[in-house]
């Protein structure tokens, strides 16, 4: 079943989650609803991508507004490809929320048990992954290139959880909207990456279509180095949308050659409707 949920207002939530969980509020930003111009037309909330400052900040404020979590809540990250994750807490809202140089330095993942504090981080074909656990309350995301993936951020987050005292097969994790394999070539140097990550086993994960061409499924790779962490298949749920594929919804880096907005994937908990 599709996990994510196209609302009107052009957010998509994962709509089992906060349908479950009062309070929780998580899902990914479309391209549309805000006012950047020419190539970041137009809810482009990335802050390091030469839109003018004042659009970003007005489309982060309506993105705010439509959440109903104040931009002094929001945690942003100055993000890397790396697999360096940070636990975040009720002091550290705001920071690169505005301001990019308040951001999180060489950081491409939070997570919290802390609620009135929303997660964020910006996408353009790489992979959103978010994590929660029930009884703890624990949320996560994390951003996934390829980079990011091969090195395991995935691995990386399940490890933080395990050493908050959570056993890995009670999280549930939501592979969100990314590049598609049909979409995404890369080549062999990447794909010895991927198999010295999560083996030889191909079927799913990628498919050779040149000399030193291959298409690669970043989405199911990560479902597999989560599965290899130890995450139970039944709790995770891989969305079918593709950034590039579905070009009306999203920003794509790898379609729009480099020229282009970002989207973002958000997760946290409003205080004063936990239950």
């Amino acid at each position: 079943m599709e996990p994510f949920i196209l609302q009107q207002n052009g957010l998509f939530f994962i709509k089992e989650w906060m349908d479950r969980y009062p309070g929780l509020v998580a899902g990914f930003t479309s391209k549309n609803g805000g006012i950047s111009q020419s190539h970041f037309s137009t809810m482009n909330l990335g802050l390091h991508v030469n839109d003018s400052i004042e659009s970003v900040c007005h489309n982060r404020k309506e993105t705010a507004d439509l959440l109903n979590i104040p931009l002094s809540k929001w945690i942003g990250a100055e993000q890397t490809h790396e697999i360096n994750i940070e636990k975040v807490f009720k002091k550290d809202g705001g920071k690169g929320a505005i301001h990019y140089d308040e951001s999180f330095k060489q950081t491409d993942g939070f997570y919290t048990s802390e609620a009135d504090l929303l997660l964020t981080l910006c996408f353009a074909d790489c992979v959103p992954l978010y994590f929660f656990h029930e009884k703890s309350r624990l949320i996560g995301t994390v951003h996934a290139g390829w980079k990011g993936t091969v090195h395991g951020i995935a691995e990386e987050m399940v490890k933080r959880y395990k050493s908050e005292g959570i056993d890995e097969n009670e999280l549930q994790v939501i592979v969100g909207p990314s590049i598609c394999k049909n979409c995404y070539i890369v080549d062999r140097h990447v794909i010895s990456l991927v198999k010295a990550r999560v083996g030889q086993d191909d079927s799913n994960r990628y498919e050779q279509i040149d000399d030193d061409q291959f298409k690669l499924d970043l989405k199911q790779t990560n479902n597999a180095i989560l599965l290899n962490a130890g995450v139970r298949e039944e709790n995770i749920h891989v969305t079918n949308f593709c950034t590039s594929c579905h070009e009306d919804y999203f920003f794509s880096h790898r379609r729009d050659k480099g020229r282009t907005g970002r989207m973002m994937s958000f997760i946290g908990w409003k205080e004063d409707l936990q239950a």
